[in-house]
This record gives structure tokens, sequence and C-alpha cells, in this order.
């Protein structure tokens, strides 16, 4: 009797559980398009990859990469995409997983977004700057070793953001019904507002309604938890160094770091900028993305060089605060 009762008591709460499932599915509607411009799709190993241009297209090419989280998208670029359409034929995709594009459930892999990155750039662009943030700064730094790039700007890059690998945890995570409320438990709005505060934002009064509303929004299309299954058990990190990769790279590398990034603090980029002999701009009152927080200073100060010295070394750290740039060496 008591193990019939257990056995009814599982049921019911795997039953619950999936219920509560389909109605948060229920809930997200079709995702909005993450920028103003031009939707379009591109055709990769069986992915549609949705991706947004704007700006002349003959204009030079600047690809924006966003990065890799349980609810990222190209929307992280919101800010800056109109602006850096005066000047560029710019071109922002959703990492495939990610956004607007196919979220089949795939075992994602690190070497699966190199692949791609390289791909893209080299059939969507012609020798194009590349903006990414993140651990698609990995990426971009890898594509860059075999496609031409004009530039490098990376945005608190990083080759490392799990310990280990945990087949156990993507399995979790991939499972149905179980891992499901668990990755709705991870991308709920409460969740959300949480995690970007504790490590995306430095200043709180940016993660708005309307941010955590599209994060959540992308975190609950079908099939939106297989890419970030992967990135929470680690296998989305590229298995390499990332200053000798950055090393080898024969264009221009740019880092940019947020003074106050916790979970890759400043000290690693310098290290990076060091072992990459690259340039390196730092925002004050910014944690992992200062082209966010601060998205005139980044589109001034970064990406169109105003207000900058006209002498450079080979390792320059800008601290970017103000309206002001200063330098030390």
């Amino acid at each position: 009797m008591k193990l019939r009762k257990l056995v009814a008591g599982i049921g019911g709460g795997i039953g619950l559980t999936a219920g509560v499932n389909r109605l948060l599915g229920m809930r997200a509607s079709e995702l909005e398009p993450p920028l103003d411009g031009k939707q379009g799709t591109y055709r990769w190993r069986g992915f549609d990859v949705g991706y947004t241009e704007a700006g002349d297209p003959d204009a030079p090419d600047l690809v924006c990469l966003h990065g890799v989280n349980a609810s990222g998208s190209s929307h992280e670029f919101r800010g800056v995409f109109d602006a850096l359409a005066e000047e560029y034929h710019v071109i922002a995709p959703d990492l495939p997983g990610f956004g607007r594009s196919d979220r089949p459930p795939l075992l994602y892999s690190g070497s699966l977004y190199s692949t791609f990155v390289e791909d893209f750039l080299s059939e969507m662009a012609d020798e194009p700057r590349v903006l990414a943030s993140s651990l698609s700064g990995a990426y971009a730094a890898v594509a860059a070793q075999s496609v031409a790039v004009d530039e490098l700007v990376l945005i608190c890059p990083t080759a490392e953001t799990m310990p280990g690998r945990r087949v156990w945890l993507r399995s979790l995570l991939r499972a149905p019904v179980v891992g499901e409320a668990l990755f709705n438990v991870i991308t709920s709005k409460r969740s959300i507002r949480y995690f970007n505060a504790d490590h995306g934002y430095y200043d709180a009064d940016n993660i708005t309604d309307d941010l955590v509303e599209y994060q959540w929004q992308t975190a609950h299309q079908p099939g939106s938890r297989f890419a970030p299954a992967s990135f929470i058990a680690g296998f989305l990190d590229p298995d390499v160094d990332l200053g000798a990769v950055l090393s080898n790279v024969h264009a221009p590398v740019t880092l940019v770091w947020g003074r106050q990034a916790k979970t890759t603090p400043l000290e690693g980029g310098e290290r990076l900028a060091e072992a990459a002999n690259a340039r390196l701009v730092v925002f004050d009152e910014a944690d992992l993305q200062p082209h966010v927080e601060h998205p005139d200073q980044f589109v001034r100060q970064v990406v169109r060089g105003e207000n900058l010295p006209g002498a450079m070394t080979d390792i320059e750290i800008e601290e970017v605060g103000g309206e002001d740039a200063t330098t030390r060496e």
C-alpha cells in the first residue's frame, strides 16, 4: 500500500512538473527580431541561422558575435548596432542553438562553434572587423587563424568558462520533464535578473524589464535548453590557449574589459594582452559587458578610435571613464 502511494505520488509530481513546463512554453511567444535591420537566414550544416544586417552593403563589413549563456542572443548588441551601421555593413548572427536560429537537440561543442564562426566569416563577410564577446571571442580568435579579418575587437574574451566537462550535468539538463524543469528554474525572470546583476552588469539599473523579458523569451523557445546544457556542463569551452592563439592572428587585436568584471577579472585581461601583444581598453563602472553599459563611449572610443592618443605602444592599457580616455603603460 505504501509503495503504491509512493509510486502514485511520484507519478503525480512528474505530471505536475510536465504541466508547468507546458504552461511556461505556452507563455513564450514567437521571438521578436533582436535588432533593427534586415532579417536574413544563413544555411549552415542543416541549421537555419538567423542574422540581422544593417548599413551600406558596400561599406566595410563588421560581424558581431554575441556571448554564450543560457539566454544569449544578438540582442546583446542592441545599444551599439545602429551606430555601427552608420559606417559599417554590420552583420549579427544568433549562434546555432540560440536566439532565432535553429535549436536541434544536438550535443553542442566548442569545435562546432569555432567551425561555424570560421564558415560564417568566410562566406558572409569580406575580411571583416569582428566584434565578439566572452566565449565567442575565443571562437573568433580560432577562426581568425585561417580566415582573413581586418581586426579583432574582443570583449572580456575567454576560453575557460566552466571547470571540467560533466557529462552527468549535460544529460540531466537535456532530460525530458526534469531537465526542462531545472532549466526553467535557471532561466526564470528572477534568475535572469540575479545572474545579470551578479556577473553581467555593474549598474543594476541597466537591467531593465524589457531586457529581462527578451532574455526570458529567448530562453523559453522550443529546444532552448540544449545548447546551454552543453555550455553549463563545460562542453563549449574550446581546448586552446587563448593567448597563444591570439599571438598567431595576423591582424590587430583589441581587448576590451570592464574594470569590475568578476568572472573574468581584469588581471586575466592584462595577462592576455601581454601574451597576445594586444591593445587593452578598460572601462570603469563596467562588468562583463562594457559595450552594453557604455554603448556611446564604446562606439566612439573603441570602434571609431576617437579621443585616443595617436601613438600606440605594443602593450597599452587605455582607461576609459567619463568623457575622456587616459592612457597608462
